[in-house]
């Protein structure tokens, strides 16, 4: 009877040997499906259960789409200033440096250039983690300067979008990156040099009323949210019902927004197929 009835009344076990699960062992997606966190990184962080992306960021998809995970930063020490002093509940230099400490990264998105299937390319990749993802000034100077990177060695551009829009913390400087970034995309169109928009979840606000949308091709993950304004200021403004799916990516391939949907295993040789295509190079295995 030992087994079913404590001989003794009180826990027993002292403080030094109790032992707690390790955090990040496991992966519980929003249908419920739980996956081991090693399995879920060999898939391509993607759901094995249930087809779920899960978001990432430029770490993971620099490791997908580079050869080897092997790639060289631009300018990675650019980081954001406060010129305007702003302050709301907390002050904007003060988000700053704990979304630095946090996250490790000086800023929401970071930019590299290295070989994706034996050929360079150069790719921007947003952090949602990072803020918001929000784009403030140095967010459109590294996009601006990876396009001339670009320009300047005649290498195909790609932008990964994961962001909630403009950061509000730098106001009009903010948005001026829209038209900072949509100008050197321009010159890319005009040198003939292939730029891939991907649409991540969530791609809002002034990155969709930008770059995001200025791809020669605009691709997206399954299931990501791609809009302007969020669909409860959409439905409160317009007083109607939202169709369903709405400003999902299946929904933007519907109605012509983008060219396609691709799933993250195969990103990489969809990618460089449409970049020898446009090319007309041969297609590499």
């Amino acid at each position: 009877m030992a087994w079913f009835k404590r001989k003794e009344k009180g826990i027993q076990t002292s403080t030094e040997e109790k032992r707690d699960t390790p955090k990040g062992l496991w992966y519980k997606s929003p249908t419920g499906k739980i996956v081991d966190s090693e399995e879920l990184a060999k898939n391509f962080y993607v759901s094995p259960e249930d087809g779920y992306h899960v978001r990432i960021g430029s770490k993971e998809y620099f490791e997908i789409l580079f050869d080897e995970g092997k790639f060289k930063e631009l300018d990675k020490n650019l980081s954001s200033k406060d010129p305007l002093k702003f302050e709301d509940s907390k002050k904007y230099t003060d988000r700053l440096k704990d979304a630095k400490e946090k996250t490790g990264l000086k800023d929401a998105v970071r930019s590299a250039v290295g070989k994706s299937k034996g050929k360079e390319l150069v790719i921007a990749c947003m952090d949602f983690k990072f803020i918001g993802g929000s784009m403030g000034s140095v967010v459109g100077e590294k996009i601006a300067r990876a396009a001339d990177y670009s320009l300047k060695n005649n290498i195909p551009f790609m932008i990964i979008s994961k962001s909630g829009g403009a950061r509000m913390m730098e106001a009009a400087l903010s948005l001026m990156q829209l038209a900072k970034t949509s100008a050197k995309l321009a010159q890319l169109a005009d040198a003939g040099i292939p730029y891939i928009s991907l649409c991540t979840d969530p791609t809002t606000g002034g990155t969709t009323a930008s770059f995001a949308m200025l791809g020669d091709i605009n691709i997206a993950e399954p299931g990501a949210l791609i809009g302007f304004a969020g669909p409860r200021v959409v439905r409160d403004t317009t007083g109607k019902d939202l169709p369903e799916g709405f400003q999902t990516s299946e929904f933007l391939l519907e109605h012509g927004f983008l060219d396609f949907i691709s799933h993250r295993k195969e990103l990489k040789n969809k990618i460089n197929l449409y970049i020898d295509l446009i090319q007309n190079q041969p297609i590499r295995a």
